[in-house]
């Protein structure tokens, strides 16, 4: 840990607390985050996740070191949705080859737009078929441990037997869900090769013509996994290679990792599911020790749907005028994700858009005279984001940066939270001359030109400001650089 650094403290969803972060290995600080099923546009609700646990990444990059915090966000590259999808996109084409061409168009655009967000890329980001041989190992072991069976070409697994294992860890644990909510939660299908409606399906016979594969435990069909068991396998994969490989490794204490983070509505089933997998093939007591979930997002007061119109995706806001009949930078949609708590349900809205433009706006004038740019993060900064990612109390002492005219601490910090601090290039001769023509073209009443030149100013990011000289009363332009 950094010199002088505080104790990171993260709330807990297993534990529904808020505790100390005691890395497992403080050289090797490991995050799996659930990423994005690459079949469309990824809306503004899934920029949250991405956001929210970029600035963990950040965070315990600045206290560890970058070369000792190692961050995966998988992609889920096969799921019925992206099925439907090519077959719907591209019906001439085998569906193989369409679904091939959905994936890689949508994992490019999603790879675009987070990085129009300011999030770094993470340091690994598995795609789901590039694992089947490690899904199908962790199915063995689970029907090898007695949790799962196979039934009419599907395994499935068993959250009944897992808890009738003396000294594991309970199904439902991280939920903490009565039954018949965990029922109705998971929209469990009514399946006659079921021996519980609890079960859930960790493979399953692939359709004609639908991606497939050798199926485990002897089944003849070709088949793919469920949805829960690719990220147990992935997240073990990935993070658990310094003690030889998760699915080679039967010491419980190996088989654990720092940070598992998503959106709330991950809670159940699917972190829930991941949990009884991982820690049941290998005997651990948790998957992952510490739990970490943003809360809700809903757009101009209600919940983001298609049937209400108000269903915007990242794209759109960088790149159409939909939202707001302008498009935003990544940036303004960075700090607003970040002016609420993560925990906390936001409301995002255009006037919340706005009050983000005006803070980062304010913000960056100062940061921008900056003459140093190695400048240290202040350590007010540091405890608010080290106080469960304080996000809102972080940005408030970025403004009382600001106010102290501290350029070169608040420039640090703003960079720590993912924003450009690059310096601005400006030719003010250049400026200059502009304005002057500008004057000329009032004088002579030639508004058209004068507006002419005041867009294309703004268009480069110059604001400029008309008023009028208190003595002669004459026309005087002055201007800012608008961030």
């Amino acid at each position: 840990m950094s010199d002088g650094m505080a104790g990171l403290r993260f709330y807990n969803t297993l534990t529904r607390a808020k505790e100390d972060f005691a890395p497992i290995d403080a050289t090797n600080v490991r995050m799996y985050v659930c990423g994005p099923t690459v079949y469309d546009y990824a809306h503004i609700g899934n920029a949250r996740p991405v956001i929210v646990f970029d600035v963990v990444f950040r965070l315990l990059r600045h206290v560890y070191g970058k070369e000792h915090v190692t961050y995966v966000r998988n992609i889920t590259d096969v799921d019925d949705k992206i099925n439907a999808r090519a077959a719907r996109d591209y019906p001439d084409m085998p569906l193989n080859e369409a679904i091939r061409r959905v994936t890689e168009q949508t994992n490019a655009q999603f790879q675009s737009d987070v990085k129009a967000l300011g999030c770094l890329e993470p340091s690994s980001q598995p795609r789901a078929t590039e694992y089947i041989d490690e899904m199908r190992a962790l199915i063995e072991r689970l029907i090898k441990n007695g949790v799962a069976y196979v039934a009419e070409d599907h395994v499935l697994f068993s959250p009944s037997e897992m808890n009738k294992r003396k000294g594991g860890p309970r199904y439902g644990a991280l939920s903490r869900r009565p039954l018949d909510d965990m029922l109705a939660g998971a929209r469990v299908d009514v399946a006659s090769y079921k021996r519980d409606e609890m079960d859930f399906v960790l493979w399953k016979p692939s359709k004609p013509g639908e991606p497939g594969w050798s199926s485990p435990s002897g089944i003849a069909v070709p088949g793919r996994p469920g949805w829960h068991i690719e990220c147990s396998a992935m997240s073990m994969a990935k993070l658990l290679e310094p003690f030889g490989g998760g699915l080679q490794c039967d010491d419980p204490l190996k088989n654990t990792f720092d940070i598992h983070a998503g959106g709330i509505d991950l809670v159940f089933p699917h972190h829930e599911n991941e949990i009884a997998q991982s820690c049941c093939a290998f005997g651990s007591q948790r998957m992952a020790n510490l739990w970490m979930h943003n809360g809700f997002l809903q757009v101009e007061g209600k919940k983001m749907a298609k049937s209400e119109g108000n269903f915007v995706t990242i794209h759109e806001l960088l790149e159409t005028e939909r939202f707001g009949g302008r498009k935003w930078p990544g940036e303004v949609l960075r700090l607003a994700m970040l002016m609420t708590h993560y925990r906390e349900p936001i409301d995002f809205s255009q006037r919340r858009l706005e009050e983000a433009e005006n803070i980062l706006r304010k913000l960056k004038r100062v940061s921008d005279t900056a003459t140093d740019a190695s400048g240290a993060v202040p350590a007010n900064v540091i405890e608010a984001l080290s106080d469960d990612l304080a996000t809102p109390a972080a940005i408030q002492a970025l403004s009382n940066l600001a106010a102290e005219g501290n350029a070169e601490g608040l420039k640090a910090a703003l960079a720590l939270l993912g924003f450009d601090v690059s310096a601005v290039a400006v030719d003010e001769a250049l400026i200059d001359r502009a304005i002057s023509e500008r004057l000329a073209f009032f004088r002579e009443k030639n508004w058209a030109e004068a507006d002419r030149i005041r867009d294309e100013l703004v268009a480069q990011g110059i604001q400029l400001k008309d008023g009028k000289d208190p003595t002669t009363g004459e026309r005087v332009t002055t201007w800012e650089i608008k961030r």
